[in-house]
């Protein structure tokens, strides 16, 4: 009588531990950053520029940014030709997150070390749903403006 039960309840558990693997992978945010930069700063202020990609099924969202050469990193969007601080961005499910000059963007206040052209600033982006990821960002001409 068992003998008969074994391969039905296998097969069961066999199925439905496929399934939540599949389930587990394919919604799950993929997020990875292109395009970094820092035009050198000219104040005790600089701003950041970056694309977060997501090349995942689920959305996820940038909730915060740190960095070591300023204890206030914000991150502001730009609309009608003015800058606000925001709590948060959102990364579409197989899309992206586009930070660059006359949008949205990372700001860096009262920064305790200006950096220069050549050097780079590491900073930690924040998620949502994803783990950090830490970020070796390139200082630029302060005029810099990649072409899309």
């Amino acid at each position: 009588m068992i003998r008969g039960r074994t391969p039905v309840l296998l097969a069961a558990a066999l199925a439905s531990s496929l399934a939540l693997a599949g389930c587990s992978s394919a919604g799950e945010p993929e997020l990875r950053v292109d395009g970094a930069f820092m035009p050198q700063p000219v104040s005790d202020m600089a701003a950041g520029f970056l694309t977060v990609v997501n090349d995942g099924g689920q959305a996820d969202r940038l909730t915060s940014v740190t960095s070591d050469i300023s204890d206030d990193v914000t991150i502001h969007e730009t609309k009608d030709q003015k800058m606000r601080e925001v709590a948060s961005f959102d990364i579409p499910a197989d899309g992206a997150l586009d930070l660059e000059r006359g949008g949205n963007h990372i700001m860096f206040m009262s920064l305790k070390q200006r950096p220069r052209q050549g050097d780079t600033v590491s900073l930690e982006l924040h998620f949502e749903k994803s783990e950090p990821i830490t970020v070796d960002v390139p200082v630029k001409e302060t005029t810099y403006n990649p072409q899309h």
